[in-house]
């Protein structure tokens, strides 16, 4: 459990865990400094953070994580995706691992939370059960995952450690195979030792996250949990739309080939789409670049990125469907130019059932009201979903903002989610 002031170290042994059948306490206040010393790094002047994968800042991040497992004791280690680990070993010969983190990289103007939260969290979880002298029947790690927003590839080190990761997702990343090749030498890693990060799933004893909801949700029903079911999936594509280039003077409205207007009609159609068939999915145009890119001159190129997520995968086939034929029957009829390229696609991860019980468990036990409920943003969790018992904790984002500086979560909420956290390990802990 969470407080402010000094830790008090309740379960000094197993015999202690069985008398006050109670998780050992946090120090709440040690806490909130480590996660304003994280939050400074990379900050922006609009009050956010740019830590994006592989930045001087992201690395920065990254060593500040193991100065301080360091310093507090912990193992620490760094695997061939470059994800940063912190471990509290048992002396259970033989034991499997559970495994607890989430993200240090953040997307460009990002917020403070998403992702951040979650790695402090999972560190403050092993220096509480350090300091009660707990002897777990599993070894905790908490780690910082390599590259889970996409700078590069998304999901990078999660992907690597559980085995999904593949060749063909390297050679075709969201961020550009250029760009994928010059942050692996900038961080000291190589492309044909990235799979070797891989963990036997025997060896897992299981996967929690505590994460910010990024929904207005929970805040708006006025709970204080969100118990994680279902990570949505999601399909991603390059849209490229040629048409021709031209003065901007000169060329008539009527004699133009505009890939500017082209995109728009794209961007609309998609959206009307998944509006009228598809309600419960999301589309969304992320970026758009036209080309030459002046004032003068008529665009002659446009490049999208285009996403869209759903809880279902047959409704993804649909919505890919349905979404592509629209845009080459658009191109088609205005005579434009047209080349789509997958670039990812995550199935949505159904969380385990048994761990979504002990998350709940947990919070009711502390007074705390929960609602189980999908996230429709992707995380490191949708990794180990398919591969070991998986369960993610919400807590309320305020206005439901994020990916933005004025990305927010009340204190209190956050001590609920990491008291709701380190509740789970220990229920998982009694169920071993």
């Amino acid at each position: 459990m969470l407080m402010s002031g000094p830790a008090k170290p309740l379960l000094a042994a197993d015999s202690d865990r069985e008398r006050t059948n109670r998780p050992p306490w946090v120090d709440g206040d040690r806490m909130r400094e480590d996660f304003e010393a994280l939050a400074r790094i990379g900050s922006t002047p609009e009050g956010g953070i740019g830590r994006p994968t592989f930045s001087d800042a992201h690395f920065a991040a990254r060593t500040w994580f193991l100065a301080r497992a360091e310093a507090a004791g912990l193992d620490t280690r760094v695997d061939a995706a470059g994800n940063h680990s912190a471990v509290l070993p048992t002396r259970r010969r033989d034991a499997r691992v559970l495994v607890l983190g989430s993200h240090l990289d953040s997307v460009p103007g990002g917020g403070r939370y998403d992702g951040t939260l979650g790695v402090v969290a999972a560190l403050h979880v092993l220096l509480a059960f350090k300091q009660a002298g707990t002897d777990l029947p599993f070894a905790l790690e908490a780690i910082d995952f390599t590259d889970e927003e996409g700078t590069l590839v998304g999901l990078l080190g999660s992907e690597a450690f559980v085995g999904t990761l593949t060749v063909k997702s390297l050679q075709t990343p969201r961020g550009g195979r250029d760009a994928l090749m010059a942050g692996l030498r900038r961080a000291g890693l190589r492309e044909e030792r990235l799979l070797d990060a891989r963990r036997d799933p025997r060896s897992l004893a299981g996967y929690l996250e505590l994460h910010i909801e990024q929904g207005p949700r929970l805040e708006r029903e006025g709970v204080q949990i969100g118990v994680v079911t279902t990570i949505v999936g999601s399909r991603s594509f390059r849209i490229v739309l040629r048409g021709r280039g031209g003065h901007a003077g000169t060329m008539p409205m009527d004699a133009r080939r505009d890939a500017a207007v082209a995109a728009a009609r794209v961007i609309l159609r998609a959206q009307e789409i998944v509006i009228s068939d598809f309600p419960s999915a999301v589309i969304t145009v992320g970026d758009v670049r036209l080309e030459p890119g002046a004032f003068n001159v008529v665009p002659g190129v446009a490049r999208l990125a285009l996403e869209f997520r759903s809880q279902d995968d047959g409704e993804l086939d649909a919505i890919e469907s349905a979404v592509l034929a629209r845009i080459r029957a658009e191109a088609e009829a205005h005579g434009i130019g047209l080349e789509v390229i997958p670039v990812a696609r995550w199935q949505p991860s159904r969380l385990d059932p048994g761990v979504c019980d002990a998350i709940e468990r947990s919070a009711v036990g502390l007074g705390l009201t929960t609602k189980r409920l999908p996230s429709g943003a992707g995380h490191d969790a949708q990794s180990f979903a398919p591969v070991t018992p998986t369960g993610m904790i919400f807590v309320p984002s305020v206005g439901g903002v994020s990916h933005d500086p004025r990305e927010y979560t009340a204190w209190g909420d956050v001590v609920n989610g990491l008291n709701v956290l380190i509740g789970t390990v220990d229920e998982l802990a009694r169920a071993d």
